[in-house]
């Protein structure tokens, strides 16, 4: 069963409203101040929560220049891994103060801790929920330490194996873990639309029992709405800005009257969903009276056959049923009956 969980009081799962993350990562470019405006513009443009990373180029990777810690093809191609995170890092001092940043201004911020120090450090900061991010789904004692907390975890699956995944999820159970969600992801920086896969979502919750959801890198916000109406409960999107400001995730990230469409757009897509049901919408019931029925189109005398030529199925529906048309056919006009006149069986006689 896809259980509903909470963080931070807000209810998460089927049946509720898709819960927006704003992803900040390395988008504030080394500037707190920045990174405080983004945590602003976030809570503006209607997410729910903001989303910071966890790490240092140190507890990330090594320094070292051999041929393995560089970047091969893609957004960040040559590029030595300890540089980029360098770049990218959120340093651990600004932590506190984005916390209670987001707390002032009433929106929810948790983190992606890449270590166990990490998780130490937004332990200390009562951090409501974790994240594991698409390259640590396969770090199980990462997310063995992480589901320890009894936090909310949610693991992205950018890369993985659905073998992968499982292992994951059960990793995260076997050290307690009851609140799960996990996000179907392409972990391409920018992803193809046509390759999201977002028929994976609802696989992905049958056959692991999860709360899912979407973390998306492709352009724009079409792919996420389109994800909540195949049931996604949670929707992460890297955030910024400007991307003319760059920065290492500028490129696939969403400036903030654009992160508003796509909450706008989540949140209709999900109200639109509504119930299975098979009765009038308030929307229509004014419109019930202009369906079709059976109408006299000749003027029809005191026992004239009923033809094809003087009764027909038009607009409106003040008269028989089309399905009566064949019963009346053949049969004889018991009255007097003008033109417009919507047929009743009283009109009818044998």
């Amino acid at each position: 069963m896809n259980a509903t969980f909470c963080i931070a009081g807000r209810p998460i799962g089927p049946g509720h409203p898709p819960y927006v993350i704003a992803e900040i990562s390395g988008n504030h470019n080394g500037d707190i101040m920045r990174a405080l405006r983004l945590i602003d513009a976030a809570k503006e443009a209607g997410a729910d929560a903001v989303k910071l990373q966890t790490y240092t180029a140190d507890t990330m990777t090594i320094d070292h220049d051999g041929a393995d810690f560089v970047i091969k093809g893609g957004l960040w191609s040559g590029r030595k891994l300890h540089e980029l995170y360098n770049e990218a890092h959120t340093p651990w001092e600004w932590h506190p103060k984005l916390f209670e940043h987001a707390q002032k201004a009433e929106i929810t911020c948790f983190s992606t801790p890449f270590d166990s120090t990490a998780v130490a450090l937004l332990e200390s900061l009562g951090a409501p929920a974790y994240k594991i991010a698409s390259f640590e789904i396969i770090d199980l004692p990462l997310i063995y330490h992480v589901a320890r907390t009894g936090k909310p975890i949610i693991m992205s699956t950018g890369m993985a194996s659905l073998s992968e995944i499982g292992e994951a999820v059960a990793a995260a159970r076997d050290a307690g873990a009851t609140q799960i969600a996990l996000l179907h992801c392409t972990s391409g920086y920018p992803t193809p639309p046509e390759e999201a896969s977002l028929a994976t979502m609802p696989h992905l919750a049958g056959a692991l029992s999860t709360v899912v959801g979407l973390s998306d890198h492709t352009p724009g916000h079409v792919v996420a709405v389109a994800a909540v109406a195949l049931g996604a409960a949670i929707i992460e999107k890297h955030f910024t800005l400007a991307r003319a400001d760059g920065g290492p995730d500028a490129a696939f990230s969403l400036e903030p009257p654009e992160f508003k469409a796509l909450v706008d757009g989540c949140r209709t897509a999900f109200a639109a969903l509504g119930t299975v049901r098979y009765d009038l919408a308030p929307s229509e019931t004014g419109y019930v009276s202009l369906r079709r029925s059976l109408y006299a189109v000749t003027d029809i005398a005191v026992g004239e056959m009923f033809t094809e030529k003087n009764v027909r199925s038009i607009r409106p529906g003040g008269g028989l049923p089309p399905k009566m048309l064949p019963d009346i056919l053949g049969r004889r006009a018991a009255r007097a009956i003008t033109r417009g006149t919507p047929l009743a069986w009283n009109d009818v006689t044998s």
